[in-house]
């Protein structure tokens, strides 16, 4: 039969019988083609496959699957198709030897063939069980093109059977519907799936991702993810309903990978000249020289080095790590751009149907089944590529996240400053997303010209030549994209640049809120804000009229481009005739051709923003890191724990030493004090020992681990017990131990929740005693062998100091076996120290016990005797030191004489300080008992987390946004898009009339005309874009402005309550990413919605015109839409609100780790902190991912309805061809084919501008929170120099901190006349602080007045009563700007008095020896000058006002001796007529004052003067007894 049935070349049988085939009413293939061909077809696809797949299998093993019924099923079957396989062929051979007719080859070759292939499919099925596959997509298209292939054959033989009983062969035909039932079996059970492996993550995770065990067909059609979706409709989704990340998605598996390959790549290009010789550059002598100079020359010899290293590329680090997945991307993308074009050979093929009247209508309908096939296998490959580029972007982001953080732990001090806090946070928010949207698009640089190639091939094939006019405008409209392009990525850096000021000042001044407050300095920032801002906006304002001229372009590209084309074809011979075929399926190809064309201006714009941000992130990962080597941590076997040899330092290899010539051995367990000027150079040796400093010359050994005490405490966002156990593990006894010697424990008493309270950010609900205790308590529970202390006692009162430095550092205390380097001003602890390091100008001048240096008569000595009195031997053989304070309490009263003093030393008895210690740890033992009593952590709580609101976005919001813009504004804009829609819409229109002109003599005789009309049309849709462009744009920045400069002053007249419950991390997060996203995303989004919402109408408008019939349908769709639409939108607007929340604590966490990266390091905690950040990116990863996904369930869906109303559109016109005109039927498919893609676009900008107006939700949420009091009243009815003569008058006053707290002062009444000095004093906790706070109505009265020169202060404005008194807070804090800035911002002082201030506070020499004088840059927060010489200038912050009221909040906690000896004898001098109140923790310094007042608990005990107080022997007495002042 095949001999002789087949005798034709092998080629010719592929041609068919086109009779039979095609030219027919009942086509069918031919026998020949069926047993070869449709058997072959699926056989080879297996075949061609398995190598690959195997291979692929063998190196992603998942884990092995046990033998399930489904895989005993699945295996039966294999077997069972390869048994009828094989009985086929046993068949042939019977009939070969028994029958009359020899049976052709064929039925041996394909039974054979098929059956191996059976074999193999069924050993590929037990392999994937092996390797742990769940459910097999190679598998599943196997059998469905088997199946198809089988159906042919089985409609046929069928058919066959009917006409031909005669020739049916019974064994052949039982064999071959055995064949195919057991086909439709295969077929069902390769669409289940398996059970999970074993050992697989799912197994273990308590909520894991459905993706890895769903089915295939679940896979591609994004099935998985319904449970959630139904959940998610039918209540909110909160965060425990999210799915686990899968493993690859996880930032422990991506960041590594990232970390290593740009390692690699910095190896590279790493210079081979020698090092040492551009770090060593030689120094213009200082003297001579200004820093600049310096700079420049070492410049100059870097520049000179001989091998200039190539720059490492992050672009290649990322293109190893990601490149690989993403490639599957771009497989995807060629067959969905391949089929594209299918699309417009259809409707070529339907229209040329239409107009033969002869065609059997078979064709019409099958042409129609493939426009749907064709359509849908589209939708589902673009969604699938979609799926991995947002999944690529996802790790991308979390790559990059995790990169920035973990070099931000590394970064040296000098890299540090050039890199703020708000620029590296921008890196992480708006650069890593940047990459992230970018990287959907990519693919368009190498997808759009090939689009565009083929469009242009299709379009050559259908009007010739004349295709070319339509390039040449193409061509030309590139040089106008790529200049706009140009021009973008200038006002994208420009923006940047304001960005990252405008959320670096935003930063500070959350930082420093309560200092804006207490100074009233709130509207001059607001203004530095608001000027950043204008600038911002200014660019953003010429980027959007760029960005109008762009659209104007990309929107009338297409229309230019196919009326060129008409018109040369047109005028090019008048026989060429614009018949429906030519005009629509160019067309159909024109609207192609315009998504490529759109796109590209897009992707290159977007590329461009991408190299900015690749380029910055480059720069921030290339930074100088801290040496490594600069200590070193050998365990030698040296008696000295801590050596410097020849030891050179600097914080920048650019500058001039900071340390020179440090030479010192610290032998094992001694007591190290380091003392010294404000700015000698005390801290910069901690660090240096830590490793913080560039190391130049000598070396450095420390033995075993450090602990490290900053001066500044630094506090994180978490309970008081996670900040003292900083993640080691919990010693009940040690813990307890560890409280009571930094007398932490009777501040336990009085927190909400005991050690359980939560400590906001920077430690905002401590204050700065208990900061500084909780910062030790830190290191002592560590237990390190060195200890490195800078100055902890400086914060604390005299009696807890001296507790504490019994306690815990001194010989007796926990710390007595280790070595302490103890950096002090208190003079009372030297003499129990073993070593003394005195230093001056970064140099060590003298060292030795404090014996040795009294002996040699040195400075140091000739400093004490002027600080300290004689010390004295007593009686039991104790050496005491008394405090310098004695001495300078007696000379300042000028009326005794050396004797007295004398007397009242040798008087003074040995103070036994364990009585006090006891009775401190009898109430430890009370309360232990208490904390037993579980404290209830909820009351502990104190910052509030990000909430994600819940259900739709309130109508208020959008109005809200359009009130901003400006209705009148808004209209304009509304009307301006109705018009381009409209006359876009007719213009087609006109098309379809003119194809349907009829030919006269071979030529449309009036093509001049609609020739003028069509362009007529084109050039108004041109005018009303530009204009809406305009409009949208103008509106977009108008609501900008007015949204930020509304949520700017909402948050300043927030009152500080409001600051220590929020977490700083959420207020940045609101101006850095939902103001960029109020700026940039929601004014286009909402552009983009309105084109393709007019879009859908306008198509669905045409299609019913041609169509009439398709309104029994379209109803139906509206509605599955519409349902689809509102599904989605209620997973999708909450799964982005998820995503938004835990974005916050991001970079809160990353904010936190920054100001304490020092503290880290010293405590080698690197690694618990990278993962914290690591878990928080995972953390919001599991919200991003679902929604990423169901935005692909999404589309899938709506394209599926879109394909069915082009399907319906199509089908109707094959039904109705009789009546239709092949124009209107054109114009009806060529517009249905757009639909389905508008639909998805509509419902993705409908999603989104939901999603992203949630930004203006959460920029208006902090209108309706509390606010302060008003800051002015209008008239002002203060009399002109108020307060005249500083009397205050305090009246049973108390107050509380929330109103569920107990009071913090309770019934205060006292009166303080004008120009009194008082002193308040109490231990930690006892209400000082929090009476300043009262009286700054910080914190409103809870009941009483306080009244100053007879005027009740609750009546004032707070600004009225802020700026008339002043305060020189705990904290000294400066703002990143100049000087000048810092102490003036209103600029209401001249010059003159400026200078005359700093000489008071003592600055004046330091400051005129800065280059720039009082324009000397302050860094962020003031860190580049010493915490001594802040404090300072905020003294002559207080100079500079010279009010009648002072307040001075332990303010000189943080100087030494001389320096407080100087600030007292000027505020003596200066303030003589004032009324000034301290808060003194040294009590020297208010021992002259006029009276003393004496809190405990928030209640007045005592108040008098120092002399009567002590006579009384009360509370103070004890005070000042601890204190050694009697």
């Amino acid at each position: 039969m095949f001999l002789k049935k087949c005798k034709a070349p092998f080629v010719l049988f592929f041609l068919q019988d086109w009779n039979r085939t095609w030219y027919t009413n009942n086509p069918d293939f031919t026998q020949c083609f069926q047993n070869t061909v449709l058997v072959w077809l699926p056989c080879l696809y297996l075949w061609m496959c398995a190598p690959i797949y195997l291979i692929y299998l063998r190196s992603h093993d998942h884990g092995y699957i046990c033998m399930s019924h489904l895989n005993k099923a699945k295996t039966a079957v294999g077997l069972l198709l390869w048994i009828i396989c094989w009985s086929d062929v046993f068949y042939s051979f019977w009939e070969r030897s028994h029958g009359s007719s020899v049976p052709s080859p064929v039925h041996l070759v394909s039974p054979t063939f098929l059956g191996l292939t059976m074999l193999l499919a069924t050993l590929v099925i037990q392999y994937e069980r092996m390797k742990g596959v769940q459910s097999s997509g190679v598998m599943l298209i196997f059998w469905l093109l088997a199946l198809l292939c089988a159906t042919v054959t089985f409609r046929s033989k069928i058919l066959q059977a009917l006409d031909q009983l005669s020739s049916v062969c019974a064994w052949r035909y039982t064999t071959f519907y055995t064949y195919y039932a057991l086909l439709l079996v295969a077929l069902f059970l390769s669409c289940l799936t398996d059970q999970p492996p074993l050992f697989s993550q799912a197994v273990k995770d308590l909520n894991p991702c459905p993706e890895p065990g769903a089915s295939f067909l679940s896979k591609i059609s994004f099935w998985w993810i319904s449970r959630m979706m139904v959940m998610g409709y039918k209540r909110p989704l909160e965060e425990k309903d999210l799915w686990s990340l899968n493993p690859e998605d996880c930032s422990q598996r991506v960041v590594p990978q990232l970390v290593c390959r740009w390692n690699t790549e910095c190896q590279k290009s790493q210079p081979i000249c020698n090092l040492k010789m551009l770090y060593s550059p030689k120094r213009v002598p200082q003297s001579e020289s200004k820093e600049g100079q310096a700079v420049e020359e070492t410049e100059i010899l870097l520049v000179k080095s001989p091998h200039k290293a190539k720059e490492p590329s992050l672009f290649w680090a990322l293109c190893l790590t990601f490149g690989p997945y993403f490639f599957i991307s771009c497989l995807y993308k060629i067959i969905q751009d391949i089929l594209m074009f299918v699309g417009p050979e259809i409707l070529r093929l339907l229209i040329r149907f239409i107009n033969d009247s002869s065609a059997p209508s078979w064709q019409g309908f099958f042409y129609t089944a493939l426009l749907f096939i064709s359509t849908c296998v589209q939708s589902l490959i673009l969604q699938r590529y979609f799926h991995v580029c947002f999944v690529s972007g996802m790790r991308l982001r979390t790559a990059i996240i995790g990169a920035v953080y973990r070099k931000a732990l590394v970064i040296s001090s000098a890299a540090r400053r050039t890199s703020t806090v708000g620029e590296i946070v921008n890196l992480m928010s708006v650069d890593a997303q940047r990459f992230m949207d970018l990287i959907t698009y990519i693919n368009m640089i190498w997808s759009a010209p090939l689009q565009v190639v083929l469009a242009l091939y299709f379009l050559w094939q259908n009007l010739g030549p004349s295709v070319l006019a339509g390039v040449a405008v193409m061509v030309l409209m590139v040089p106008v994209n790529a200049v706009i392009a140009m021009k973008t990525k200038t006002y994208q850096v420009a923006q940047m640049k304001s960005k990252d000021n405008r959320i670096k000042l935003m930063n500070e001044m959350l930082n420093g809120i309560k200092v804006l407050k207490l100074y009233a300095w709130e509207l001059a920032f607001k203004d530095k804000v608001s000027e950043i801002r204008e600038s911002e906006l200014r660019v953003l304002k010429k980027a959007a009229y760029l960005a109008a001229v762009s659209t104007f372009t990309w929107v009338c590209a297409p229309f230019l481009v196919a009326l060129s084309t008409f018109t040369v074809y047109v005028l090019i011979d008048e026989h060429n005739v614009l018949d429906a075929q030519k005009a629509f399926v160019s067309l159909a190809l024109f609207n192609i051709l315009r998504f490529p064309l759109n796109m590209l201006p897009m992707v290159i714009s977007s590329m461009v923003q991408a190299s900015v941000s690749l380029k910055r992130l480059r720069v921030f990962l290339s930074h100088e890191e801290l040496q490594e080597d600069s200590v070193e941590h050998k365990a030698v076997a040296t008696p000295y724990s801590i050596s410097i040899v020849d030891g050179v330092f600097s914080w920048s290899r650019t500058e001039s030493p900071t340390l020179k010539k440090l030479n010192v051995s610290i032998p094992e367990g001694s007591l190290v004090a380091i003392v010294g000027h404000v700015g000698s150079g005390k801290s910069s040796l901690l660090s240096a020992l830590l490793g913080e400093m560039d190391k130049l010359e000598g070396s450095v050994a420390v033995k075993g681990l450090v602990a490290y005490v900053p001066q500044q405490a630094w506090i994180q966002n978490s309970t008081l017990k996670d900040n003292i156990m900083f993640g080691q593990e919990r010693r009940e006894a040690w813990y307890q131990h560890v409280v009571e010697a930094c007398a932490l424990q009777p501040d336990l008493e009085i927190l909400p929740a005991g050690d359980e309270t939560e400590i906001g950010e920077k430690g905002v609900n401590l204050s700065g005693g208990q900061k500084q205790r909780v910062s030790l308590a830190r290191a002592v529970y560590c237990d390190r062998a060195v200890y490195l202390l800078d100055d902890p006692l400086s914060a604390v009162d005299a009696h807890v100091g001296k507790h504490i430095f019994d306690q815990v550092i001194g010989k007796h205390g926990l710390l007595k076996d280790k070595t302490r380097v103890l950096v002090t001003h208190g003079l009372s602890y030297l003499p129990q120290a073993d070593l003394i390091l005195v230093m001056v100008e970064g140099e060590i001048t003298e060292m030795g016990s404090y014996q040795q240096l009294m002996d040699t008569e040195g400075a140091f000595a000739e400093f004490l005797r002027t600080y300290t009195a004689v010390e004295h031997t007593d009686n039991d053989g104790e050496t005491h030191c008394t405090s310098h304070a004695t001495m300078i309490f007696y000379l300042s009263r000028g009326n005794f004489n050396i004797q007295q003093i004398n007397v009242v030393i040798t008087t003074r008895r040995g103070y036994d300080y364990v009585s006090s210690v006891s009775k401190l740890s009898q109430t430890g033992k009370e309360n232990m008992v208490l904390n037993k009593r579980a404290k209830n952590p909820e009351v502990g709580k104190l910052t509030e987390a990000d909430k994600a609101s819940t259900g739709k976005v309130k109508l208020s919001v959008f109005w809200a946004y359009l009130k901003a813009i400006g209705v009148l504004l808004s209209c304009i804009s509304l009307l301006l898009f109705l018009t381009h829609h409209l006359v876009s819409l007719y213009s087609n229109y006109w098309l379809s009339l003119w194809t349907d002109d009829p030919v006269v003599n071979g030529t449309q005789p009036y093509r001049q005309m609609r020739l003028g009309v069509y362009g007529a049309l084109g050039l108004s849709q041109g005018v009303a874009i530009f204009g809406y462009s305009i409009a949208m744009s103008i509106g977009g920045i108008l609501a900008s402005r007015s949204l930020h400069q509304s949520m700017l002053y909402d948050v300043l007249r927030s009152p500080m309550s409001f600051f220590e419950r929020t977490p700083s991390g959420n207020l940045v997060n609101r101006f850095a990413k939902e103001i960029d996203t109020i700026d940039s995303v929601i004014p286009s989004i909402i552009k983009m919605f309105m084109g393709s919402m007019f879009n859908v109408l306008g198509a669905c408008v045409v299609i019913l015109i041609a169509t009439p019939l398709v309104a029994i349908i379209i109803p139906f769709l509206g509605l599955l839409y519409f349902f689809v639409q509102r599904f989605y939108v209620a997973s999708s607007r909450q799964l982005k609100r998820l995503e938004s929340v835990s974005r916050s604590p991001i970079y809160t966490h990353f904010n936190e780790t920054l100001l304490g990266t020092s503290v880290i390091r010293a405590f080698g905690e690197q690694q618990r902190f990278i993962r914290e950040s690591d878990l928080r990116v995972d953390n919001n990863q599991k919200a991003y991912y679902p929604s990423i996904v169901a935005n692909r369930w999404l589309a899938v869906r709506l394209e599926f309805v879109g394909n069915i109303i082009v399907s319906f559109a199509a089908l109707f016109a094959v039904i109705a061809r009789e009546r239709l005109s092949p124009g209107i039927m054109g114009l009806a498919i060529s517009y249905a084919l757009q639909l389905t893609a508008s639909l998805t676009w509509l419902v993705r900008m409908s999603s989104d501008v939901e999603t992203n107006i949630v930004a203006v939700e959460r920029v208006k949420e902090y209108r309706d929170t509390e606010k302060e009091a008003e800051w002015k009243h209008k008239p002002s009815s203060l009399p002109a120099g108020w307060p005249t003569e500083g009397c205050i008058d305090i009246r049973g006053f108390s107050l509380r901190y929330r109103h569920d707290l107990d009071p913090a002062i309770r019934n205060i009444t006292i009166r303080i006349n004008g120009g009194e000095k008082v002193g308040i004093v109490g231990r930690t906790g006892a209400g000082k602080s929090s009476l300043t706070l009262g009286l700054f109505r910080i914190i409103e009265a809870a009941e009483g007045h306080i009244l100053i020169d007879g005027v009740d202060i609750a009546q004032l404005g707070l600004h009225d009563l802020r700026s008339r008194i002043t305060i020189i807070p705990q904290d000294p804090v400066l703002f990143s700007g100049s000087l000048r800035m810092n102490l003036d911002p209103f600029d209401s002082y001249s010059d003159e008095d400026i200078w005359r201030a700093l000489e008071y506070s003592h600055l004046k020499n330091f400051v005129s020896a800065l280059p720039n004088k009082l324009s000397h840059e302050c860094s962020e927060g003031g860190e580049n000058l010493s915490v001594g010489q802040r404090q300072l200038l905020c003294l002559a912050r207080a100079l500079l006002r010279k009010t009648k009221v002072l307040v001075l909040d332990e303010a000189t906690a943080a100087v030494d001796m001389e320096t407080d000896n100087l600030i007292q004898s000027t505020i003596r001098s200066q303030f003589e007529d004032c009324t000034v109140l301290t808060i003194a923790h040294r009590l020297n310094t208010i021992m002259d004052y006029t009276r003393v007042l004496v809190l405990d608990k928030g209640e007045t005990t005592e108040f008098d003067s120092p002399s009567n107080l002590i006579a009384q022997r009360g509370a103070f007495y004890k005070m000042v007894k601890d204190a050694g002042l009697v």
